[in-house]
C-alpha cells in the first residue's frame, strides 16, 4: 500500500501481488488534494458517450413539447427518474456523415469529421472529442480514456459501401489515422483496471491461487482500515463489495461458459450468456472505473452498426439490421421501438448505479457528462439529421429537465464543443462546430 502523508494522497493504491486496487475518494485524502484532483469546490468532472446503433424509431423517440422537459416520449420512459438531469436534443445533424452509410455514422458520431473511403489501410478520419477530453483529464489518472464495446470486432476489409471495416469498428480515434480498438471482454476489462502488470498467465495463476483480487490485496485493505474514520470505513467497504460482486459475475459467465459452443459469433466466450447481463457488467466497470478515478473519459458501444443481434429478452427473434429497413411497415417499427426503448433501459440502470454512488459532495452522475444516442437519423434511408441524441448528468453545472428542439439541423459538433466546455477541456471550435449550445448551461425561464 502506498500511503505516504498522514492525508492519504488522491492517488493512494491498494497493492499485492499480481493486482493494484484504486481507492474511490474518501474524506482522509480531501487534505491532501492538488489542482486536478477532487474538492468540493472543485469535483473531478468525468465524460462519457454510449453509442446505439442505426438511429432510434425517431417518432417514438422524440418527447413532446420543448424547452420544459414534462413529459418523456415512449422509448424514453425509463429515464423518468433522471428527468431533472436529462436533456433531450432534436435536429442535430452530421454533415460530414453523407454519402450515408453504417459506416460513417459511427465513424462520424464522436468526430464529426469525413471518413476518407477507403477500403485499404489509408484510412483517415479525424481525431474524436473524447481523445481531446483525455489529453487533459487523462493527465491525472491511470488510463488516460477507455474504449469498450459489447460485440467482437475481427472483420477486416471493406464493411459498408467501400469504407474500410476501421470506420465501422471504432468509436475512438487519438489521430486521424490511429483508431483505438474497443474491449467487450469483462474479464479483459477488469484486469486492465486492477491488474498490477505482468503476463495475463502470470495474473491468471495469482487468481487461481487466491481466487480473488480481493484476497490479493486483503493485507493492504486491513491496514488501510485501520487508519480510516468510520465514514470512510464505511465507503471503502461498500467500495470492495461492489468490486468483489462484479468479480463474482464474471467469473460466474466464465464457468458456464468454458468449453462450450456459442451460438452468437459475436460475442467473446466468457461472458454473459444474456446480452442484458453482458451490457449491466460492462456498465458496472465503468461505475467501478470511475469511482476509483482509474479514467475520467469512457466510449462504449452499445451495439455495432449492421447487428443482426436478435433480443429474445424482449421477444424480438428478427435481427436488429434488417428491422430498420422497413418501408414504413407498422410491425416492424414497433419491434425497432421495443429495441429502442430496452437499449435506453440498459443505460437508464447505469445511470441508477452512478446516482446511488457517492462522489465528494455529490454523486457520480452530478459530476458526468454522459452523451447517449446515435450518428444515423433514418435508418431506411441511411441519413445523418435529426439524430436521437440526449445528455445525462450535472458535470459543469449543466442544467437538465428540458427538451431543445431546433427549427433547423444544427451540427452535433456544437454538443460535443459544449460538453468539452462543461468538463473544463476549452477550446474554440470542433470540427463543423458554430458555437456552444448556450441552453445547457442557462437556467430556463419560468
Amino acid at each position: 500500500m502506498i500511503i505516504t502523508k498522514k492525508a492519504l494522497p488522491r492517488r493512494t493504491f491498494l497493492r499485492g501481488v499480481g493486482a493494484t486496487l484504486s481507492l474511490p475518494l474518501l474524506d482522509a485524502m480531501v487534505p491532501a488534494m492538488t489542482a486536478l484532483a477532487a474538492t468540493p469546490a472543485n469535483p473531478v468532472r468525468r465524460l462519457g458517450f454510449v453509442y446505439i446503433p442505426m438511429c432510434s424509431y425517431i417518432k417514438q423517440w422524440t418527447p413532446p413539447g420543448e424547452d420544459h422537459l414534462t413529459e418523456l416520449s415512449p422509448t424514453l420512459s425509463s429515464m423518468a427518474p433522471f428527468v431533472d438531469q436529462l436533456t433531450v436534443l432534436t435536429n442535430l445533424e452530421i454533415k460530414n456523415a453523407y454519402p450515408g452509410t453504417h459506416a460513417t455514422s459511427n465513424a462520424g458520431f464522436l468526430s464529426a469529421a469525413k471518413a476518407k473511403w477507403t477500403e485499404s489501410s489509408d484510412y483517415y478520419l479525424g481525431t474524436t472529442v473524447d481523445q481531446i477530453a483525455a489529453k487533459q483529464l487523462g493527465a491525472a489518472t491511470r488510463l488516460p480514456s477507455l474504449e469498450l464495446a459489447m460485440d467482437l470486432l475481427t472483420t477486416v476489409g471493406q464493411c459498408d459501401n467501400g469504407y474500410a471495416c476501421v470506420y465501422q469498428n471504432n468509436l475512438s480515434w487519438s489521430s486521424p489515422t490511429n483508431p483505438l480498438p474497443a474491449e467487450a471482454h469483462p474479464r479483459i476489462v477488469f484486469e486492465r483496471l486492477f491488474g498490477d502488470g505482468g503476463s495475463a498467465a502470470d495474473r491468471l495463476a495469482e487468481l487461481r491461487k487466491s481466487a480473488s483480487l480481493l484476497d490479493m490485496v486483503g493485507d493492504a485493505v486491513s491496514s488501510l482500515q485501520k487508519k480510516l474514520g468510520s465514514g470512510d470505513r464505511l465507503k471503502v467497504e461498500q467500495y470492495l463489495d461492489t468490486v468483489r460482486e462484479v468479480e463474482r459475475r464474471i467469473q460466474k459467465a466464465e464457468a458456464e461458459t468454458t468449453d462450450s459452443h456459442m451460438p452468437d459469433l459475436d460475442r467473446p466466450v466468457g461472458v454473459p450468456a444474456s446480452y442484458a447481463d453482458h451490457a449491466r457488467l460492462m456498465f458496472d466497470l465503468q461505475v467501478l472505473a470511475l469511482q476509483a478515478d482509474v479514467t475520467r473519459v469512457i466510449t462504449f458501444q452499445l451495439a455495432r452498426e449492421t447487428s443482426t443481434r436478435t433480443y429474445p429478452e424482449i421477444n424480438v427473434s428478427e435481427p436488429h439490421h434488417p428491422l430498420t429497413h422497413n418501408g414504413g411497415n407498422p410491425e416492424m417499427l414497433a419491434k425497432v421501438a421495443k429495441i429502442n426503448a430496452f437499449h435506453v433501459s440498459l443505460f437508464a440502470y447505469y445511470l441508477e448505479k452512478l446516482k446511488a454512488t457517492r462522489d465528494g459532495d455529490g454523486t457520480l452522475l452530478d459530476h458526468s457528462a454522459i452523451l447517449y444516442g446515435s450518428g444515423m437519423g433514418n435508418p431506411d434511408i441511411h441519413d445523418h439529421v435529426n439524430l436521437p441524441i440526449l445528455v445525462a448528468g450535472g458535470a459543469g453545472k449543466i442544467k437538465g429537465g428540458r427538451h431543445i428542439r431546433y427549427a433547423e439541423p444544427a451540427p452535433l459538433a456544437n454538443l460535443h464543443l459544449t460538453l468539452l466546455d462543461r468538463v473544463g477541456v476549452h477550446i474554440d471550435a470542433f470540427a463543423d462546430s458554430k458555437g456552444k449550445i448556450k441552453e445547457l448551461v442557462e437556467p430556463l425561464p419560468l
